[in-house]
């Protein structure tokens, strides 16, 4: 494996807007903005946005919160600009024709005048023989003078040709370095002349990623392993431009369930539904940071800074990484339990649709919500998760009640139950309205109706929270006050009692 280059590292990430930012790429530049800030390099961020057919209205700007809700920051980039913009390929025509015109002037390049009808049928017949569809080259031997008739023919009709590069004539090796899979060998024989730009003077991938790393004095290309099998192409292209060639390094894919690839209908592969659904930022990259990389120490859990002193490329597997949402759920619990109260009360506010005076003042109802959420935070995996569990504390007597709750609410005993557990506990003061003094009124109750324990607390919670499991029910009727325990028990045996006479 060889050792990057001496000098100021620069990293990149190269997203094209054609949608939501998912985790393979928040993975991928992850890594690059680790290596970066870790030799005290530059992070960049460019977009790679010439498919015109497949651009996203917004997905830009979506993709730059995204990856700043994750913790990453960028030193140049589209939004903060830099010495070597412009940094997005659509702005980049210009260098992208000054480096075709050298490649062209050195020989390495030349005009393509096939049609893409003609291509696709040379593609089918191949592929029908058995044999790989390969461009066949027969552009690459046209003389100077046929060349020049077919480009005055296109100019004509106001068209112009493609461009190839033209690779050796005898076939070599090219070797990529990789800092993640060792030395690999490619032969030329096994790749064909490919486009540079298309007549429309677009540049294809390899080309304008290339030109883009040389310009931008790349010094380490940190992407995915499926770029692997296009590095030979790049290191050509950088040879033939007289360009030093970076370091690279390609991460290992993220599989999903079963070391299936992540699938969009099997579990969320976009950043932003994990930011919906209430995971702390600070625990997703922690997550991530771990797919496919390991601390030397055999720690799991890193603040950004301590990620930043200890990673390195060195300690990436070659092997995939599964994306497994359980042990995301579980990272994200351990972070919801670190954070202060006032932190966790504060970060929960945007996942609850209540009127801001319940929320955001301080106030009886507030502190006793508060309360509940200190309680409810051990038992969920998310914000969003935390705020549906916190919804039944709220104030009001009826509640929205789920279909479990609603079946163990039919019951012939239930209006008993609910009418002598309210007698019970009406005489309790309010200042000994604890969960203990609540559970031993509560231990009575199955002996004294002649039920089992099952048949008494289960309706008795869900009568209470619409719920059909939650904490221990005398830490529910504390967390609910007396006032609210009562007026619920009485409105669902009212309800009850309404429901049967009709």
């Amino acid at each position: 494996m060889e050792p990057h280059r001496p000098g100021k590292v620069r990293t990149r990430f190269a997203p094209s807007p054609t949608g939501d930012l998912h985790l393979g790429n928040a993975h991928t530049a992850l890594f690059a903005w680790l290596f970066a800030r870790h030799h005290g390099g530059v992070f960049l961020v460019r977009f790679e946005d010439t498919d015109v057919e497949r651009l996203v209205p917004g997905a830009e700007g979506a993709v730059l919160a995204d990856l700043r809700w994750l913790g990453l920051d960028w030193d140049e980039g589209p939004d903060v600009g830099g010495p070597f913009g412009p940094y997005r390929q659509s702005e980049r025509g210009r260098l992208y024709e000054q480096a075709a015109a050298q490649l062209k002037e050195g020989g390495y390049a030349y005009d393509c005048f096939c049609t893409p009808e003609e291509l696709a049928e040379r593609r089918a017949a191949a592929l029908a023989r058995g044999a790989p569809p390969r461009y066949d080259g027969r552009c690459r031997g046209l003389s100077p003078s046929e060349a020049a008739r077919r480009r005055d023919e296109l100019a004509a009709a106001g068209l112009r040709p493609a461009l190839r590069f033209r690779l050796p004539d005898e076939d070599r090796e090219v070797v990529v370095h990789d800092l993640v899979h060792g030395a690999t060998v490619f032969h030329t024989r096994d790749l064909d002349d490919f486009l540079l730009l298309r007549p429309d003077r677009t540049p294809l991938y390899n080309f304008a990623a290339t030109v883009d790393d040389w310009k931008m004095a790349i010094t380490h290309v940190i992407r995915a392993e499926e770029h692997l099998t296009n590095t030979p192409r790049q290191i050509l292209l950088f040879e033939a431009l007289g360009a030093d060639v970076p370091t690279f390094a390609h991460l290992p894919m993220l599989l999903g369930p079963g070391r299936r690839k992540l699938s969009k209908r099997e579990q969320a592969t976009a950043l932003r539904r994990y930011r919906e659904e209430g995971y702390l930022p600070e625990a997703l990259l922690n997550y991530l940071a771990l797919l496919g990389w390991s601390d030397p120490a055999g720690r799991e859990f890193f603040s950004k800074s301590e990620l930043i002193e200890v990673f390195a490329l060195e300690r990436v597997s070659k092997a995939a990484a599964v994306f497994d949402r359980e042990r995301l759920d579980w990272m994200n619990r351990e972070y919801l339990r670190r954070l202060s109260p006032s932190e966790l009360w504060r970060r929960l506010q945007p996942f609850l649709d209540w009127p801001e005076g319940i929320s955001s003042k301080r106030s009886a109802e507030t502190e006793r919500l508060r309360r509940a959420v200190e309680v409810l935070r051990e038992g969920v995996p998310t914000l969003s998760a935390l705020a549906v569990a916190l919804s039944p504390y709220r104030g009001g007597s009826r509640l929205e009640m789920g279909r479990e709750a609603a079946r163990l609410l039919d019951g012939e005993h239930v209006p008993t139950l609910l009418a002598r557990s309210a007698a019970l506990l009406k005489p309790v003061p309010e200042e000994e309205w604890r969960s203990e003094r609540l559970g031993e009124i509560l231990h009575r109750l199955p002996s004294e109706l002649g039920l089992g324990p099952a048949k008494v607390f289960r309706p008795l919670r869900a009568a209470l929270t619409g719920q059909a499991s939650g904490p221990e029910l005398p830490v529910v009727m504390w967390l609910l006050g007396k006032e609210l325990t009562l007026a619920r028990l009485g409105a669902y045996n009212q309800a009850i009692g309404e429901d049967r006479a009709e």
